[in-house]
């Protein structure tokens, strides 16, 4: 595990990351899937659950872990430096690191992300390497109302975009989530599981893709408009660029 650099606030000095551990072969990925609510019968553990069936029916496996497992005192740069409250966000980022991509299932609190989550991102955005960064992730949410969240993960992306992390551009909202889900854990409305099972089928072929060709981190980072520039890239353009032949 990399060592906490001082003297910096959450999440600064992202150029100080590493890539995502490759399998050199396109089977089996290791997804992890993380339940932000800390109750353990909520409506976003039945979504994540399902999460991690659906990925694990794909051939790859998952690590399942829960919010209530690496809740963290508030983030205090003070607290930091003396070097306190270090286990639980180290061991939360080994989790990161370990993975080729993760998937959050979050619930929405106000019109955005749980507190609690921030500040997990903050705490193991201090840590060396960075392990965010480059990681491409899926949000999901699960809410009894009728737009099933989708606002917190719009806030959700803000952090993990600003740490390097490629976040999926679809989202999966499930809205009315206290009646979706039928007695196999699985969502009752069967156009809505085929655009589940789709949308995580869709997000691991592009992990899977990022694993095994790098030249598509490279592409992924020009679509987002950034150019190749040694000063600030968080992609090894070399190892990104074609063998010579």
């Amino acid at each position: 595990m990399g060592m906490v650099a001082e003297g910096r606030g959450p999440g600064q000095d992202r150029r100080a990351s590493t890539s995502p551990p490759q399998t050199g072969a396109s089977y089996p990925l290791r997804i992890l899937v993380f339940l932000a609510s800390l109750r353990a019968d909520s409506l976003n553990t039945h979504l994540a659950t399902l999460a991690a069936t659906t990925i694990e029916a794909e051939g790859h496996t998952t690590d399942l872990a829960t919010m209530a497992e690496f809740d963290a005192p508030s983030y205090n740069g003070d607290v930091e430096a003396a070097g306190g409250c270090r286990r639980v966000p180290r061991t939360f980022a080994g989790g990161w690191e370990a993975a080729h991509g993760f998937v959050i299932a979050s619930p929405e609190y106000n019109a955005s992300l749980p507190g609690v989550l921030k500040n997990s991102i903050d705490w193991v955005s201090r840590h060396r390497p960075q392990p965010f960064n480059e990681r491409h992730g899926l949000l999901l949410s699960a809410s009894p109302s009728m737009a099933g969240g989708n606002r917190g993960l719009w806030a959700l992306r803000i952090p993990f975009e600003h740490l390097g992390a490629r976040m999926y551009p679809d989202t999966f909202s499930l809205a009315q989530a206290h009646r979706a889900f039928d007695e196999l854990g699985r969502i009752g409305d069967a156009e809505l599981q085929q655009r589940f099972d789709t949308t995580v089928a869709n997000f691991l072929s592009l992990v899977e893709a990022a694993t095994d060709y790098p030249c598509v981190k490279r592409a992924w980072v020009e679509y987002l408009g950034e150019r190749p520039d040694p000063a600030i890239d968080r992609v090894d353009v070399a190892a990104a660029a074609p063998a010579a032949r």
